[in-house]
């Protein structure tokens, strides 16, 4: 079967050469045929997984030298105002999307993915470990939030454990 996807100038994910346990599609772009999978038939995918891809993605199209930490977070801003878009006059989204179409669904996919995947290369260009970044500020964040002071409430931490908000400058964010 032939497949061909609309393309846009972000990360191109659908074109990462990922293995799979079942048959490959062939995707034809221009004149570049590659064999490739689709990541809805994927299992899961690791941070390092989408990492290396990520990077031999931008290596092999010479992107190497756009990368730059500002420039990949600049990137990421603009596909954080993609999604937002998708939301912006819907009002209150219940859990699950009821309603919401499948092309809906799919494109807040893609969106979500483009936050995604420019996040990881970005954590990567700047040397972070992302999974432990991640793992670690979600221990900070137990620490600051216990579950007997907080539990039920979507205070901040210094509304509720008697802080004067002396570490205002600090990330308070949940």
């Amino acid at each position: 079967m032939i497949s061909v996807f609309a393309l846009k100038p972000s990360f191109l994910f659908h074109f990462f050469n990922i293995k799979k346990k079942t048959k490959t599609k062939t995707l034809v772009w221009g004149c570049l045929i590659l064999e490739e999978t689709s990541f809805m038939e994927q299992e899961g995918v690791t941070l390092e997984e989408l990492k290396k891809k990520m990077a031999d993605f931008a290596k092999e199209r010479d992107w190497d030298q756009f990368h730059s930490p500002r420039n990949l977070l600049l990137a990421l801003v603009g596909e954080v105002g993609e999604l937002s878009e998708i939301f912006q006059w819907k009002g209150e989204v219940p859990r699950g999307l009821p309603g919401w179409e499948d092309g809906e669904k799919q494109h807040l996919g893609e969106e979500l993915s483009d936050v995604l995947l420019y996040l990881v290369r970005l954590s990567d260009i700047c040397g972070v470990d992302l999974g432990k970044a991640a793992l670690r500020k979600m221990e900070l964040n137990a620490i600051k939030y216990p579950v007997k002071l907080c539990k039920g409430s979507s205070k901040k931490h210094t509304q509720f454990n008697g802080d004067s908000g002396d570490n205002a400058d600090k990330d308070q964010g949940h």
